[in-house]
């Protein structure tokens, strides 16, 4: 298996087991990797009347320091543009977004970081 392969694969891991967090956080996920040409969003879920954009980072352990160390403020910027494009596509309203990011370390066993409503900088 190449790297791009195994990351790739950690990747979806990942995507798989944010998933199955947030549902047990209480949240309805509504679509997974929301793709147009400007980009992808991970996961749009709602949380109660909340519509929440969620950027997901895996990482195989912490010798690279935390997963969420990965999500700049570049990489929220392009989440709220891309939750713009989004939303413009829906026809049900929504009273709140947020953006939130999950981070999850692999091993030993998977250890999750959620950080929620992350300020997106004009």
């Amino acid at each position: 298996m190449t790297q791009g392969m195994r990351q790739r694969s950690l990747g979806q891991t990942g995507e798989d087991l944010a998933a199955d967090f947030l549902q047990r956080q209480g949240m309805v996920i509504i679509e997974r990797n929301f793709r147009c040409p400007r980009g992808e969003i991970d996961i749009i879920a709602r949380d109660g009347d909340t519509i929440v954009f969620v950027e997901v980072k895996t990482r195989r352990t912490l010798a690279l320091g935390s997963p969420l160390e990965a999500v700049t403020r570049a990489k929220l910027k392009r989440i709220r543009m891309l939750s713009g494009i989004w939303l413009r596509g829906q026809s049900d309203f929504f009273a709140a977004i947020r953006v939130d990011a999950l981070g999850i370390v692999m091993e030993p066993e998977p250890d999750y970081s959620h950080r929620c409503n992350l300020q997106v900088d004009s």
